[in-house]
């Protein structure tokens, strides 16, 4: 019997993810919408969300052992995430994922999540501007 694939194999493994945080990153990081939201250092949210992600996707599981269990509601709790600032923060991971080329299925599979997890993450209804930084 034929051991199936993780996304993070189908997609490629390390590499891929990396270049996907990096490109979603730069997004953020000219998003006036986002940028506020964001600690004027990146690097230690970089490199948090690529473990976070490759985790995620059956890859290995050094974020747990780093951060423990995600707790993505809690953790975005602070932040006034409205329609827009979801809208904004999809398009740059979508975009990040179609500018690496991730492969089908992995492709599919993972803009699924982040469409879901995206809107899960609204917590503020209100139409406001997030207007503080981390």
């Amino acid at each position: 019997m034929q051991k199936q694939q993780t996304v993070y194999q189908r997609g490629g493994g390390d590499d891929p993810l990396r270049r996907m945080v990096d490109a979603f990153y730069g997004g953020v990081e000219a998003d006036p919408l986002l940028r506020r939201m964001f600690p004027a250092d990146l690097g230690p949210g970089k490199y948090h969300q690529y473990l976070f992600i490759r985790q995620y996707f059956g890859g290995p599981a050094e974020y747990a052992d780093l951060r423990g269990h995600p707790r993505l509601r809690m953790r975005h709790a602070p932040f006034p995430i409205d329609q827009h600032a979801r809208d904004a923060w999809l398009g740059h991971m979508l975009a990040a994922i179609d500018e690496i080329g991730i492969a089908e299925p992995a492709r599919t599979i993972m803009r699924e999540y982040f469409e879901r997890t995206a809107t899960h993450m609204i917590n503020n209804n209100t139409g406001g501007i997030p207007l503080t930084g981390r």
